[in-house]
């Protein structure tokens, strides 16, 4: 004889009538779907949710299309012009009929399209893939992290050894010493070839003008900083990070600007009336940017100011960059986290910091801004 499941701590009572609950019911009866979908009031959003519900369900396929058509240099191969399905196939190397079906599939996602003679040209969204720097690469790093969500109950139940994990090394708070420098270097090109957008939204948001000299914490090969210089050329720019990473910047032609090397698990160096952190705290665990942010308050002067730049989750109303797209993938760095900007900005207060200001990003998807002085 079957017993109901009890619920701990719930006591034995009616329901109370829910109008959502009620509503929810009927919308996942079969009955009323197919209802629903004839009767003229309620089947065009019946067509839309099942247009919405069969994207998500065929949206690995897309990404597939999309890792194939850069994988193969598609958008690259017709930048100069349309070429037809056979041309394309020979130079691929793909059967024309696979090649047809690779094509295709990009015209549909609006990747490419076709002229009056039937032949295959970039699309805006297509060109596009070329303009935003560093997309490219991030494409074909994607398939470790497709291969992390192989299967997404055994990786959110912790069952998993994600390989995004052993990617980024430095971390899980490796020192220096223990940092290959062909991975930090894989690392550090990865970062620095994403980091014109988030550098451009940064500089649009925050106002670099009122700073004398500039430290940016985990800065990398120096990307940041580079487009800082652009914008502010007087600023004092000192970059700050691991040794081997150190070693890589000083071999790249950079503007003028002073290196240090050393870990954020150690001492910050002082002497700087701002501090940047670019994509930094969603690298890392609660417990390492409360001590990160505890350094980076000593190191400051009196007035002296922290910038936080980073993609954030959307709180208490969740968005996909931030609360798919970032969440899941800071998991399978595991010792990441995706958090709001009021998780940030709680951080920082209980740090000491004030005036602490939230500014609203065009582009969250690249990233979000938050500044925060010392006292």
């Amino acid at each position: 004889m079957a017993v109901a499941e009890e619920i701990p701590g719930k006591p034995d009572r009616p329901k109370r009538f829910s109008l959502h609950r009620w509503l929810m019911n009927r919308v996942a009866s079969p009955g009323f779907q197919a209802w629903a979908a004839r009767f003229p009031l309620t089947r065009r959003a019946v067509r839309r949710d099942g247009e919405r519900l069969f994207d998500l369900v065929s949206g690995f396929a897309y990404t597939q299309v999309l890792l194939a058509c850069v994988e193969l240099e598609v958008f690259e191969t017709l930048r100069n012009g349309p070429l037809s399905r056979d041309a394309l196939a020979h130079r691929f190397g793909l059967e024309p009929e696979r090649a047809r079906i690779l094509l295709d599939a990009a015209v549909a996602l609006d990747l490419l399209s076709k002229d009056r003679q039937g032949r295959y040209r970039l699309s805006r969204l297509g060109a596009a893939t070329l303009g935003v720097p560093g997309l490219a690469p991030m494409i074909r790093h994607h398939a470790v992290f497709y291969r992390d969500l192989e299967d997404p109950v055994a990786f959110l139940k912790g069952d998993t050894i994600p390989e995004l994990s052993e990617f980024w090394p430095y971390v899980r708070g490796e020192t220096a010493k223990t940092i290959p420098e062909d991975v930090a270097a894989t690392y550090s090109n990865l970062m620095a070839q994403s980091q014109r957008m988030v550098a451009e939204e940064t500089l649009n948001s925050v106002d670099f003008s009122e700073f004398t000299s500039l430290m940016d914490v985990g800065g990398g090969t120096g990307a940041f900083l580079t487009h800082v210089a652009k914008r502010h050329p007087t600023l004092d720019l000192t970059l700050f990070d691991l040794p081997p990473v150190i070693a890589k910047a000083e071999q790249r032609d950079l503007p003028k600007m002073s290196f240090a090397p050393g870990s954020f698990h150690d001492v910050i160096p002082e002497g700087h009336d701002a501090i940047s952190l670019i994509r930094v705290l969603y690298d890392h665990s609660d417990e390492t940017i409360r001590n990160l942010l505890a350094r980076v308050f000593e190191a400051l002067p009196s007035g002296g100011t922290l910038i936080v730049s980073e993609p954030m989750t959307g709180g208490t109303k969740p968005h996909k960059p931030g609360d798919v797209y970032f969440a899941l993938y800071t998991l399978a760095m595991t010792t990441g986290k995706a958090r709001s900007g009021g998780e940030i900005s709680d951080f920082l207060g209980k740090t000491g910091f004030q005036s602490i200001k939230h500014y609203p990003s065009a582009r969250p998807f690249v990233t979000s801004c938050i500044t925060a002085k010392k006292p």
